[in-house]
């Protein structure tokens, strides 16, 4: 019990200590201090860019995201209030940038998509929902990894959010419903229906689905 105590202080501490950095660094950032831009850089670049990579699974449209987050970033940062954190203002942002990237492609490229595709491809998979560990704890190998990477792109981009924001991102659920704007229920479930759409798509797999383990997880 006492030690129960010390980690939730613990945790209390850190989360505490977190938002006096953000909004040291807001204020900095509205100052037009060049060493705060420098700091929000470095913080924030690369977990951005990895998030906009999974969710569109193209560097280059990841690429193009990063300086639309960052521009509406640097624009809006008076509008910041610390509701939030920072880290989840600027992952809302980076999930709207990348929705709206999706959204033109499909719309001005539709026709090649319909093209390249195959039936397949363009039926998302309607599972229900368990509690089991996530794909991407129970694949270490190397190859586990590029297969998932691979069946990640094939599922609903509803579920793939929300997948990458938890699995690869590490956001909380609090967090993920935060930066998506929807109820703590809606995280959760979107979160385990993408696990199975995800799984689903590696037993397709003959090669690796009888390597994944996936137990129960009591924690999710």
């Amino acid at each position: 019990m006492a030690t129960a105590i010390l980690e939730l202080n613990s945790e209390r501490a850190e989360l505490s200590a977190e938002a006096e950095e953000d909004l040291r660094l807001v204020e900095s950032l509205r100052q037009g201090s060049e060493h705060a831009y420098e700091e929000l850089l470095n913080r924030f670049q690369q977990p951005v860019y990895t998030l906009a990579l999974r969710l569109l699974s193209d560097q280059a449209e990841a690429s193009d995201v990063v300086q639309e987050v960052f521009l509406k970033v640097f624009r809006n940062i008076g509008r910041f209030r610390g509701q939030s954190t920072l880290k989840t203002w600027i992952y809302r942002i980076t999930v709207n940038e990348a929705h709206n990237t999706r959204r033109w492609f499909f719309r001005h490229r539709r026709r090649e998509v319909e093209l390249d595709s195959s039936p397949e491809e363009k039926n998302w998979k309607e599972t229900l929902p368990d509690r089991s560990r996530s794909p991407f704890e129970v694949a270490v190998e190397g190859e586990q990894h590029v297969m998932i990477e691979a069946a990640l792109k094939r599922i609903n981009p509803i579920f793939r959010q929300a997948v990458v924001l938890r699995d690869i991102a590490d956001l909380s659920y609090e967090e993920i419903a935060d930066v998506l704007g929807v109820t703590l229920g809606t995280v959760k479930s979107r979160i385990l229906r993408g696990r199975e759409a995800l799984r689903g798509e590696l037993a397709g797999n003959g090669k690796s689905a009888p390597a994944l383990r996936l137990a129960p997880n009591a924690a999710e």
